[in-house]
């Protein structure tokens, strides 16, 4: 099975499922990440994130966490949301750069 790696020693990457979902989001700004296995611009995408240091991402397998996905109306990956004290403040999808990315978070910290 596909699994993300945890790289460079300040990465904040997190696996996220339905058992620590909300109490990793309850507080603060969180970019979670919804990706496949079998999705290469997930695959492509992982580069990315494994650069943004000292920032937290959640990532939820959406195959292994299918209510989650549904919950939040994910079917399309990699699908981003920007949480604030768990509350979705903004969502976006597909192959970003890692400036694009903090560019959105920024705009809520």
């Amino acid at each position: 099975m596909f699994r993300y790696t945890f790289q460079k020693g300040e990465n904040m990457l997190r696996e996220l499922d339905l058992n620590n979902f909300k109490e990793e989001t309850k507080k603060g700004v969180k970019l979670i990440e919804f990706y496949t296995s079998w999705c290469g611009y997930c695959k492509k995408q992982q580069s990315e994130l494994n650069e943004m240091d000292k920032i937290w991402i959640g990532q939820i397998d959406a195959d292994n966490n299918e209510e989650l996905a549904a919950e939040y109306g994910v079917s399309v990956f990699p699908t981003f949301l920007i949480l604030k004290d768990g509350r979705e403040l903004e969502r976006f999808s597909g192959l970003r750069k890692k400036e694009e990315i903090m560019q959105k978070i920024m705009k809520y910290l």
